[in-house]
């Protein structure tokens, strides 16, 4: 798996200077863009498309907040790609969420009539708020991970929470997929960041 902190000369950090992020984006694409190079041999060339695309790969990776921690996490847990395992259904939402699905299958089942049709938005309304919230959470223990990146500290405590919100993360917006889809709405206007 590629490091593409390294490739931008960064540590793993999850806080950035994204405006610098961007400079050096733009830094390296000039000196490794393919047009750049059409008057090269063809292994030249082939280097060039190769870097050109690692470096897109890595800038849209690291310049997004919630996609930089789950590349982090995938490049901590030493992942073949940077598109995290499946998550397990996390325990503290299992219930809740059970019950919301039965929920959804009963008002299914039941026509959805507008009153059904109503505790449907407001599950909905409720889920992307928690989702907002857990996404805000994982921003801001960013934190808390490059402080213990800079003291040399035991980072897994902080891997491992990291890996449950993303899960938590990962299962909301599958429950609100659903109930957007029963809905008959379409879901990218009630997501608040683009899926990863």
């Amino acid at each position: 798996m590629s490091d593409y902190f390294a490739v931008f000369e960064l540590p793993r950090k999850l806080q950035l200077d994204e405006e610098g992020l961007r400079r050096r984006f733009y830094e390296l694409s000039r000196r490794h863009h393919p047009d750049f190079h059409q008057l090269a041999g063809e292994d030249e060339q082939a280097a060039s498309l190769a870097d050109s695309a690692l470096i897109n790969r890595a800038y849209r990776a690291l310049r997004d907040p919630l996609a930089r921690v789950e590349y982090l996490v995938a490049l901590e847990g030493g992942q073949e790609n940077s598109a995290p395992a499946k998550p397990a259904v996390p325990r503290n939402l299992l219930m809740e969420m059970m019950e919301v699905q039965e929920a959804l299958e009963e008002a299914k089942g039941a026509g959805l009539d507008e009153a059904a049709l109503e505790r449907l938005r407001v599950e909905r309304g409720r889920l992307l708020d928690r989702r907002a919230a857990t996404e805000a959470a994982i921003v801001a223990h960013g934190a808390e991970w490059d402080a213990a990146v800079d003291q040399g500290a035991d980072r897994a405590p902080l891997l491992t929470w990291f890996k449950e919100a993303l899960a938590t993360r990962a299962y909301l917006r599958t429950v609100i997929d659903d109930l957007s889809q029963a809905l008959g709405e379409d879901q990218d206007a009630h997501v608040s960041h683009r899926r990863h």
